[in-house]
């Protein structure tokens, strides 16, 4: 982490320069159609994508029927405000949040020809206090006629989907007395059952609240001790029963958090694991992952993962714990026993890796890079680049990446090793942090930077990947 952020957004200057060389203003907000989707297969499955991490909140999909040939078609692209947010989708409406000027926005399109159905404003001045984005990081959350989003200064508001009116909302910084994190409120919140569970992380507790979802009322609090981290809450059910886990551990001195199993009917805390790095400027950001009664936790910054077994009677033990699978903030995927992430702090030190889930033991390690040639005024150049902390999603018997440059990749990961698919550069945009969004065969990508080759701004992209 470094850099101050000044009291002018790299937004506005960004903007400024545009201004001085184009002599206009650019113009955000606006959908640019390149192309029809093809239809789908009759035999395809498909899903909405109404939560972070996908439908089963583990960055595994049961889509089928998907095209391996990239580059994919561009169907529409969205040029959009700042943020690291993901889309939510269902059915044909799809919701984003980003931010223009002093206003987050909640923006409802066509899924499948980028439409604006309606949007929603509201004020905020938030600044990055180490200068990477003064956008939303918290991804929508679609409930049947319900759509929640979650600001970077915690406001929290639930709207109806079709039309964008405000149903309830509450302001989480002032309410809960929660100061300024790093980087704002990030964590997503969750629907679980009648209730919205977010990671709130107040001083002195609640670290959890349960939020009846359709008044906002406060039902249940959890916790005491750790604040907000960057991680979602993930659901699953162990030894047949339905559990909450949230990877708690934001801002404090001394750095504290760790996972906590909490039950969604009452609110109680079965166990709370401490796992955090011992630096101050860190945070838990990458997503518990739940298996077979276990639960894998990571952490950048000299902390690296656990994993940890719940009993039937809900008590814990930990199972082993490695500093050679220390995921910074993408989530890892479990398929078959196995583990696959990308291990490292920072862009060059990053990993692809293959973890055994039983013994912790690194089965293998990548570091996919290639050479590209790039052409900068009308020179052409060689450039290595490669996919570093990217992100995955398993899919239709293969795994798709976004590396953190724009590239997206289609991999064949297994014990045996990493093998190469297919690949394409997207754009050349650094900061490409968000998992892709799948939904009916269509792919959703943010880029969350400016082009540095074509100088496209950032951009919410919608691909076809229908075989």
């Amino acid at each position: 982490m470094t850099g101050v952020m000044t009291l002018i957004s790299r937004r506005a200057i960004f903007e400024a320069l545009i201004v001085n060389v184009l002599g206009t203003r650019p113009v955000f907000g606006q959908t640019r159609v390149l192309s029809k989707p093809r239809p789908l297969a009759k035999d395809a499955v498909t899903h909405d994508w109404t939560a972070f991490l996908g439908p089963t909140h583990n960055a595994t999909s049961t889509e089928t029927r998907l095209s391996r040939t990239l580059p994919p078609p561009l169907i529409w692209e969205f040029t959009r405000g700042t943020g690291y947010a993901s889309p939510a989708i269902a059915g044909e409406r799809l919701v984003f949040l980003h931010r223009l000027g002093d206003e987050e926005i909640v923006e409802c399109l066509h899924a499948e020809t980028g439409a604006t159905n309606w949007q929603f404003r509201y004020h905020t001045d938030f600044e990055d206090r180490y200068g990477y984005n003064n956008g939303p990081r918290s991804s929508p959350v679609i409930d049947a006629a319900r759509v929640y989003s979650a600001g970077a200064q915690g406001q929290l508001h639930c709207l109806d989907l079709g039309t964008g009116k405000v149903i309830w909302k509450r302001d989480l910084e002032i309410e809960y007395r929660v100061a300024q994190d790093f980087f704002g409120t990030a964590s997503t919140p969750l629907i679980e059952g009648q209730l919205l569970i977010v990671n709130v992380g107040a001083p002195g507790g609640p670290c959890v609240v349960g939020f009846d979802k359709t008044t906002g009322r406060e039902v249940w609090r959890a916790g005491k001790e750790w604040g907000p981290s960057y991680a979602s809450p993930v659901p699953a059910v162990v030894h047949g029963r339905r559990r909450v886990f949230v990877f708690a551990g934001g801002e404090s001195n001394p750095p504290s958090g760790g996972l906590m199993s909490i039950d969604p009917s009452t609110g109680r805390v079965d166990f709370a694991f401490p796992w955090r790095s011992r630096s101050y400027e860190s945070v838990n950001a990458s997503c518990p992952v739940v298996f077979e009664n276990k639960v894998f936790v990571s952490a950048s910054y000299r902390t690296g993962g656990a994993l940890v077994e719940i009993r039937p009677d809900f008590s814990h033990r930990q199972m082993w714990t490695t500093q050679e699978f220390g995921l910074h903030f993408n989530t890892p995927v479990h398929k078959n026993g196995y583990l696959y992430g990308f291990d490292g702090r920072n862009e060059p030190d990053a990993s692809l890796a293959c973890v055994d889930a039983a013994s912790g033991k690194v089965v293998w390690r990548e570091t996919p890079e290639w050479t590209e040639t790039i052409e900068v005024r009308g020179q052409r150049q060689q450039q290595l680049v490669g996919t570093y902390r990217g992100s995955l999603l398993a899919v239709d018997g293969h795994f798709l990446c976004l590396g953190e440059l724009g590239h997206l990749l289609w991999m064949d990961l297994t014990p045996k090793g990493y093998k190469e698919v297919s690949r394409t550069r997207l754009f050349a945009a650094h900061e490409s942090w968000g998992l892709p969004v799948l939904s009916r065969g269509l792919l959703y990508v943010a880029q969350n930077a400016r082009d540095t080759l074509t100088g496209a701004r950032p951009r919410l992209l919608c691909y076809d990947l229908r075989a």
